[in-house]
């Protein structure tokens, strides 16, 4: 190994294989996410030092394989093709060793080299599989490097297994499937007719078998940049329209003969854990439960842990720094003053106490992720899914939605029938994501004391409700019943790695508060100011005018405090300005009891309820807007969907506070 050499090394597996957990295992802190030029696909970069080596790793998208049935799929092969990494390194579970040869068959039509990482190993023992790693290593004729990722085995074998072939490129001899001699000449014939007019980083011969295949992007690629080519294999695909069962036949019978020399089965009708928890995980009733369950667990940590450390924040924090900033500040301008403890203190220092609630949010879905739940999920949700035309691929999306929706959205990519893409962007602003939920856990307890808990999970419940609703409405009327089929992978449970979790927690809370920083500082700045001009006086303000003009709406539904109008309007910037706006509004100075406590005490349980409701089914964020318009390209789709959330959103809150005026709840 030449001293400082640097590397660039590819991590390829299908999903749930642990491939995320390698990386972060490898890389820590020194990542970083971007997407591929053109995609929305996100591709995670991060960076190791080993044995004098630099190296960059890169974290592919987990793919069931290189052919180009979705935008994973292109950006992972493409990757490899066009950036030519040093090494890929193919994360394999050992616990489902058939199933994930397949990637690896695909991987060596491609001619690079690789090295594989038999991961899961203690899950394999677990279900009784007893692995030869060194007999499979010979039969495949590909380094093979046991691991247990989650408890940091084998990684530093498998990175050093890498250098060693980069270093030694002969000794890559692999084993790879073979065609049937028919089709062997018929792929020749292809390869002769198309080499030396295809793009450079294209081997000859991995575009045959793709062209073979009826791979849909290498066919339209010969067509349109080679129609005399096209017009000479054209026949010869026809004759032999079958290859692509002698093609998937010869692949299974090679992955069977290197499972039957490298791994010994268990005796059948043994059942695993995971059964047995799944009788009731994915049950189409018990299943529901159990979700519901694992809700409103979310939220009963969340008023038990987090909302007691936000409360003393708010107390000893906030309210101590916003004191203490006004003695200090007492003889400079008025407006100065008003800038840091009202504006600054109060709007983005209040948004920061923030941080446990999402701290303790993104811990609970991390878990879910990493112990393989939020499958389950998706799997029990898929006949609802069903009922509105979507399917359980729709619900992984939508619950990337209860992190943040941008993601949420740019994740249909994925959804390969447009109606179901844009059913599935119009429901996504329906999930409650983190940030609003922070604010309604802000909130929720002074309005509701120790019912906060029940209140939030019903207003889940209410938002999921109205999207099934929505959705089966829509689909319904507009796409005329249209179903999509879909077939998903049920990972097997397995203890949650503390530092995936971590990482995950750090990366998020680290975005949040980085976007507090900066836009929320901005917007309290700008809140304030509207706030105090044009006469120093808040209740003859810009933003007074403006709150003042929207009172005969918000009285329909008991917001008669035009600053909680205000308040409920800027969350269209982002959710978290709900709380910098009131954090604003109702002035730090000379108060002894934290924000929620004051806003609680301008309105009534009902109102307060409505005004939750209303928060939960409120338009998106800006963001979110500005990423449905870049997903459909068409701002009639985006104004329309936000149109309609604005109507749903205004129409619950009148409703549920009309409701409670009828029985003369709370009012």
């Amino acid at each position: 190994m030449c001293a400082n050499q640097k590397m660039t090394i590819a991590l390829l597996g299908q999903p749930n294989v642990g491939k995320s957990t390698v990386f972060n295992m490898l890389t820590g802190l020194n990542q970083h996410v971007g997407n591929w030029p053109g995609k929305t696909v996100e591709l995670k970069f991060g960076r190791l030092h080993l044995e004098d080596a630099d190296i960059n790793l890169v974290d592919l998208p987990g793919i069931y394989s290189l052919t180009a049935n979705s935008e994973e799929e292109r950006v992972a092969r493409d990757f490899i093709i066009h950036e030519q990494p040093d090494m890929v390194v193919v994360i394999v579970n050992a616990s489902s060793l058939e199933r994930n040869l397949y990637l690896v068959t695909e991987v060596l039509a491609l001619d690079v080299p690789f090295v594989i990482g038999l991961n899961m190993m203690d899950v394999a023992e677990q279900q009784g599989f007893d692995i030869d790693v060194n007999v499979l290593q010979a039969a495949l004729g590909v380094p093979v490097v046991p691991l247990v990722a989650t408890k940091n085995k084998g990684l530093k074998a498998l990175m050093k297994a890498a250098l060693d072939l980069a270093d030694n490129p002969q000794q890559f001899t692999p084993n790879r499937p073979k065609l049937s001699p028919k089709y062997c000449c018929v792929l020749k014939e292809i390869q002769a007719l198309i080499e030396g007019h295809i793009h450079l980083n294209y081997s000859p011969y991995w575009v045959s078998l793709k062209i073979l295949e009826g791979d849909r992007e290498m066919l339209e690629m010969v067509q349109q940049e080679h129609p005399g080519i096209w017009d000479q294999i054209q026949p010869i695909l026809l004759q032999h329209e079958d290859a692509i069962l002698d093609i998937t036949s010869g692949r299974y019978g090679w992955i069977e003969r290197m499972v039957r020399v490298g791994m010994f089965r268990p005796q059948r009708g043994s059942i695993a854990l995971t059964d047995r928890i799944d009788k009731f995980a994915t049950h189409p009733f018990w299943g529901i439960l159990v979700l519901l369950t694992v809700f409103g667990l979310v939220f009963f940590l969340t008023y038990r842990i987090a909302s007691p450390i936000v409360d003393w924040l708010q107390v000893r924090v906030v309210l101590s720094s916003a004191n203490w900033v006004a003695d200090l500040l007492s003889d400079s301008p008025a407006w100065f003053s008003g800038l840091i403890v009202d504006g600054l203190i109060g709007g983005a220092g209040t948004v920061m106490t923030f941080v446990p609630i999402l701290i303790l949010f993104f811990t609970i879905l991390g878990f879910l992720e990493d112990v393989g739940y939020l499958a389950r999920a998706a799997f029990v949700m898929d006949h609802l899914m069903h009922l509105m035309g979507l399917h359980g691929r729709s619900f992984l999306s939508m619950f990337i939605g209860f992190g943040c929706n941008v993601p949420a959205v740019m994740g249909t990519r994925i959804i390969e029938e447009k109606h179901a893409k844009w059913l599935t962007i119009l429901l996504i602003p329906l999930v409650p994501c983190t940030a609003r939920m922070a604010v309604i856990a802000f909130l929720a307890p002074a309005f509701f004391d120790y019912h906060a808990a029940l209140v939030t999970w019903l207003l889940v419940i209410l938002n999921i409700a109205i999207l099934v609703l929505l959705g089966i409405a829509t689909n319904h009327f507009i796409f005329k019943g249209v179903q999509s089929p879909f077939i998903m992978e049920i990972p097997l449970y397995h203890l949650p790695n503390t530092r995936t979790i971590g990482l995950y927690v750090w990366h998020n809370t680290l975005a949040f508060i980085k976007k507090a920083g900066g836009l929320i500082v901005v917007f309290s700045t700008i809140i304030w100011a509207l706030s105090w001009l044009p006469n120093g006086n808040i209740h003859s303000s810009f933003i007074a005018s403006f709150g003042r003009w929207l009172e005969p709406f918000g009285r329909l539904m008991g917001l008669t405090d035009w600053r909680i109008i205000v308040a409920l309007f800027s969350s269209f910037i982002a959710k978290e300005n709900t709380i910098a706006t009131l954090g604003v509004l109702f002035s730090m100075r000379e108060q002894s009891v934290t924000l929620p406590l004051r806003i609680a005490s301008t309105i009534t349980p009902a109102a307060a309820l409505s005004f939750l409701v209303i928060q939960m089914l409120f338009i998106p964020c800006v963001a979110t807007m500005a990423v449905i318009k870049q997903e459909t390209n068409s701002w009639k789709f985006t104004l329309f969907s936000v149109a309609l959330l604005l109507f749903i959103s205004l129409l619950a809150g009148v409703c549920v506070y009309q409701f409670a005026r009828l029985f003369g709840w709370g009012v």
